[in-house]
């Protein structure tokens, strides 16, 4: 699950975004990127593959500072984890943006901007979104404009934040099938993929609705639906404390883990699901082909994973109709199996970093 951290303020708010993506670890990720627009309004951005910690090195390194910018942690879904496919990604004129979800017809807009003359550096379907808003400001537009036009011809689920050097006071956000949390400061102002990444900063919160777009600056929020009217979000008052908000009011982590797996199992699909359906690239952009010619599945997971991977056999041998075995990843890397052609081999784990099922990989 990727991660969106933002904010806009009259103080350097690049500690802000880094300990926003720290409190967000928890949704598992391969990069980690933020882009600033300084004082004088120009952009800067520091990217890499890796642990936040990484992130926060390279930034020492480079020294960067700002009252505004976004943040991203990735989970690959289109393109290798690599730092030219971490977020934030841009465009010309200092365009930068980061995005949750699935775009399905970007090989489409892609093909559409290559044609205009834009040329691509990632294998992303967010940089695709970043050229989009590109083409549409050249006509002379608001970013606001920009945005609002872009997202009418995206097809798939998103949550965008926007920042931009020609419009250095505000960022611009929409959100269709992803969550978008907008925390409200005096005289500043936050934007999250989720509240946990805000607390240390404000306990107010809007949450945009599906469909939504929204202008925020250092002292206004302005939100327009999906027809373009502007509409009023309620204002929510969190009564967590930024502690308590890492274990969810949960004694410990283990039992807030156990609690918290029907709704890991929504948060899962919440990216990949839209109007109802599953996206058709929610596995990837081979993924079809390779599900027609999937004849069985085997699954390897150790612990909980593996209890995990028990329950998916059901699904999908009731769902699919294909055969489905579970192995202890532990039991499966030290002998030979006898694998029939045509199987889809998953392995889960948690961390992704569990020994054994990276070994039977």
């Amino acid at each position: 699950m990727c991660g969106i951290v933002g904010a806009i303020a009259q103080r350097d708010i690049v500690p802000i975004l880094v300990e926003g993506l720290r409190r967000l670890e928890y949704r598992g990720y391969d990069s980690a990127g933020v882009a600033v627009l300084n004082g004088l309004g120009a952009l800067k951005r520091v990217r890499t593959v890796g642990k936040v910690q990484m992130l926060q090195d390279a930034i020492d390194a480079s020294p960067t500072h700002g009252p505004i910018g976004i943040a991203h942690t990735r989970w690959a879904t289109h393109g290798v984890p690599s730092e030219r496919n971490a977020h934030p990604h841009i465009s010309a004129d200092g365009l930068a943006i980061v995005h949750n979800g699935i775009i399905e017809n970007y090989e489409t807009l892609r093909a559409e901007l290559r044609a205009a003359g834009y040329a691509f550096t990632s294998d992303t379907d967010t940089e695709v979104i970043a050229h989009r808003i590109h083409h549409h400001l050249k006509s002379g537009v608001t970013l606001l404009a920009a945005v609002g036009a872009t997202v009418k011809e995206l097809e798939g689920a998103y949550a965008l934040a926007v920042v931009s050097e020609s419009d250095p006071e505000r960022i611009i956000l929409a959100r269709e099938g992803c969550p978008v949390v907008i925390g409200l400061g005096k005289d500043e102002n936050f934007v999250a993929s989720d509240i946990a990444a805000l607390l240390p900063q404000t306990r107010s919160f809007i949450f945009l609705e599906e469909g939504d777009v929204a202008e925020v600056t250092r002292s206004s929020v302005h939100i327009t639906d999906r027809a373009g009217s502007a509409v009023e979000r309620k204002i929510h008052q969190s009564e967590l404390s930024a502690d308590a908000a890492d274990k969810d009011q949960y004694a410990h982590f283990m039992l807030k883990e156990i609690y918290e797996q029907p709704r890991a199992v929504a948060d899962t699909l919440q990216e990949r699901v839209a109007n109802g359906r599953l996206l058709e690239a929610a596995f990837g952009p081979t993924a079809n082909e390779v599900f027609r010619r999937t004849e069985a599945v085997h699954i390897i997971a150790c612990g909980t994973s593996f209890h995990a991977g028990s329950v998916a056999r059901y699904l999908i041998e009731q769902l699919a109709d294909v055969p489905c075995s579970v192995e202890i990843a532990s039991e499966f890397r030290y002998r030979s199996p006898v694998v029939p052609r045509n199987t889809l081999f998953v392995t889960i784990s948690q961390s992704g970093e569990t020994a054994d099922t990276l070994a039977a990989l």
